[in-house]
């Protein structure tokens, strides 16, 4: 197929349009390339697909609505995945603007381009943090989550109902997944498991927020990318014992789902970084500190749906992922 991957100098973009074009697909690639983080990061995992036979490559803002025209008219896909977005929870609490740019504004350019170009289905990225204020665990996609805690958070529970709109007016079909705290090698250097090694090698404290009292379903890159791809090759459908007496929030009467991609597996904040100091060989320093705004106390993800409709398996242990992680930030900064 063709396919258009937005965001592919990142995390999670980059791992997948890598495993596209390792099974055969074509690859447009779009990023921005800014500078939330280190650019340079970003450049190096370009480096894996620029030169792959099936990849073009575009240095254009989802946010910049002639440039999205004008991919979408050139290149015509068949399908698309967006993982472009500002991310980050607490950041949307220094530059709110960002994230209606890229996430909303951004969002928008993406759908209509599928809307206009007649692609098949659109998958894009959704993100645990939706479930906000929930306290009922496992999190699942057919709980209301209309309580969201930071702006990062509303901005894609407001994707999943722009994409809503689109699969309902124009038959888009239309994916939303949401994310588990993903981290893997090559991750962002904004996540708890880079800011934790990179401190603990240079001798410096780690700052471990809510006490360390937190839980986290963390979803090794792998199964985060074995998700996305058994969701793509299975394009959405209308659920047709939806009834709006009694609305389910998981699915509709259009070609529209959303999904948890998670581990199933909570683990203490503790616990990860205990595994982690035993794979450094090193003891962390702990500075402990209150929750930060924004953040819940726990996440853990309901993926039964995802397992029903398209057969994912998940399952990587942290140890093996935290393990996996290590030996790649110890080789790519020497």
């Amino acid at each position: 197929m063709k396919i258009l991957v937005t965001g592919t100098a990142g995390f999670i973009g980059n791992h997948l349009a890598l495993q596209l074009l390792e099974r055969g697909d074509e690859v447009i690639g779009v990023d921005n390339l800014n500078d939330y983080y280190d650019v340079n990061l970003k450049l190096a995992r370009l480096e894996r697909i620029k030169d792959h036979r099936n990849y073009q490559h575009s240095s254009a803002d989802i946010a910049d609505r002639e440039a999205m025209e004008n991919l979408f008219s050139r290149h015509q896909p068949q399908r698309v995945v967006n993982l472009a977005a500002q991310a980050g929870v607490r950041y949307s609490l220094i530059n709110p603007h960002a994230y209606i740019e890229s996430n909303i504004v951004g969002f928008t350019n993406i759908l209509e381009g599928c809307r206009h170009n007649q692609v098949e289905h659109l998958v894009y990225a959704s993100s645990s943090s939706v479930y906000g204020a929930n306290e009922a665990m496992p999190f699942s996609v057919h709980d209301n989550v209309d309580h969201p805690l930071s702006l990062y958070a509303a901005s894609k529970k407001a994707n999943e109902l722009m994409a809503h709109t689109y699969s309902h007016l124009y038959q888009l079909a239309t994916t939303g997944l949401r994310f588990f705290t993903v981290y893997g090698p090559w991750g962002r250097p904004d996540m708890a498991l880079f800011l934790f090694t990179r401190a603990i090698l240079d001798g410096e404290p780690i700052k471990v927020f809510n006490y360390g009292n937190h839980r986290r379903d963390f979803t090794y890159i792998d199964d985060i990318v074995e998700g996305v791809i058994r969701t793509l090759d299975n394009p959405a459908q209308a659920n047709p014992e939806w009834s709006g007496k009694n609305p389910d929030p998981g699915t509709s009467k259009a070609p529209w789902r959303v999904y948890n991609i998670g581990n199933q597996r909570p683990v203490e904040l503790m616990k990860y970084i205990t595994i982690l100091e035993e794979k450094l060989g090193k003891t962390a320093q702990k500075e402990l500190l209150p929750m930060q705004p924004g953040d819940v106390p726990d996440t853990y993800a309901n993926v039964d749906a995802l397992i029903q409709d398209v057969g994912y398996q998940q399952g990587t242990p942290i140890e093996v992922g935290i393990e996996k992680f290590v030996q790649w930030y110890r080789s790519f900064y020497s």
